[in-house]
């Protein structure tokens, strides 16, 4: 029997989905449909524990693997899987469930497995025609649900951490212990307000570790400065949403652009954060520029609609991006932040950067 989350029943709904509809819908920076803006599926990869099959989309659905035909499947068969599949997901109250009518039409199209194999980074490959252009590339993507809980674009971890010099006060051993044991809901926020009362200034040295760091500048040689900026806000204001912080940190402009004509530094540079996370950039891990084989996402609204976003159409991919992300606060304890700290005789306090999805 095939059990799985939302997110993962979410990977084959949008199998059917995309094969019923025979193409591929363009996203706004709001999830809606850009009007207009159609991609004909000509024909959807998937690698499989079993082998590699393509789902050709003719008059029906061609079924081919090795370079021969296996069946043909008619295209009404994939609208009526998908709607009995998308009610499923939607109803399950369950951590993990079987939907046991799915699965028996999964087996018959050689698709035995819930993710795709797990040597690729891509959930879904597909062969589209570009009618700009005339033409035929081929799109990998992660599929992102919103049917399940909001994912993660960048996980908290101690390589995530900004440390910061606390400055101008003197905080005796007894202020420093009374700060930490601040256990309120909003507490790493009510410690950085007691420390500001005593006339602390934050200050920003460096990232925990110098791998993520490195990978920033190598985005952007003042990412790190930038994103210090957004993180210390997101923790000392009422502001979540990316999209608010960066207007936050933009209108301080604690990097003294030149500003004169508007130049939008603060969000350019974001964006091109945001695409690199969401494309393959990894705090642990030395960061080259090369995107993995995923170059974009679907994603599987509410309503069953799924919304394609790729590097392909660059700017709607980067405003969505930007424009559906939040930053979220991890358990303190677990990576280490959030706590008066003290070395060589100087006062330091860290703060962590996870960046979520709002939907």
């Amino acid at each position: 029997m095939i059990t799985g989350n939302k997110g993962e029943w979410s990977e084959i709904y949008a199998l059917f989905k995309l094969l019923g509809d025979k193409q591929l819908f363009l996203g706004d920076k709001d999830i809606q449909k850009l009007e207009g803006l159609v991609y004909p599926i000509i024909k959807i990869l998937r690698s499989e524990n079993n082998g590699d099959f393509e789902y050709s989309i003719q008059d029906e659905i061609i079924l081919i693997s090795g370079n021969e035909q296996i069946l043909k499947i008619p295209i009404d068969e994939f609208k009526t899987k998908a709607l009995f599949l998308l009610k499923a997901i939607k109803e399950n109250r369950e951590r993990t469930f079987s939907v046991p009518e799915i699965e028996e039409f999964m087996q018959a199209i050689n698709c035995i497995s819930l993710k795709a194999s797990s040597s690729a980074k891509t959930d879904i490959t597909i062969v589209v025609h570009d009618q700009r252009t005339n033409q035929q590339p081929t799109l990998g993507f992660s599929i992102k649900s919103q049917l399940g809980s909001p994912s993660t674009l960048l996980n908290a971890g101690k390589t995530t951490n900004f440390i910061y010099e606390i400055n101008y006060t003197h905080l005796t051993r007894n202020e420093i212990d009374q700060i930490n044991s601040i256990d309120t809901r909003s507490k790493i926020m009510d410690r950085i307000a007691q420390i500001q009362s005593k006339d602390g200034i934050f200050e920003f040295v460096k990232t925990e570790r110098q791998i993520f760091s490195n990978n920033l500048v190598l985005i952007d040689s003042l990412l790190p400065q930038i994103l210090s900026q957004i993180v210390f806000d997101f923790y000392s204001s009422e502001f979540s949403h990316l999209t608010d912080l960066v207007n936050l940190t933009a209108k301080k402009n604690p990097l003294e652009f030149d500003i004169e004509n508007e130049h939008k530094f603060y969000e350019y540079k974001i964006k091109r954060f945001l695409t690199d996370v969401a494309l393959g950039m990894m705090p642990s891990q030395v960061w080259t520029g090369k995107y993995d084989a995923t170059g974009g996402y679907l994603i599987v609204k509410e309503n069953g609609d799924v919304l394609c976003y790729h590097i392909y159409n660059r700017n709607e991919f980067e405003d969505y991006l930007l424009n559906n992300t939040k930053l979220d606060t991890a358990s303190s304890s677990r990576h280490g932040f959030g706590e008066v700290y003290e070395e060589n005789g100087r006062l330091y306090f860290k703060l962590n950067l996870q960046i979520r999805f709002t939907k």
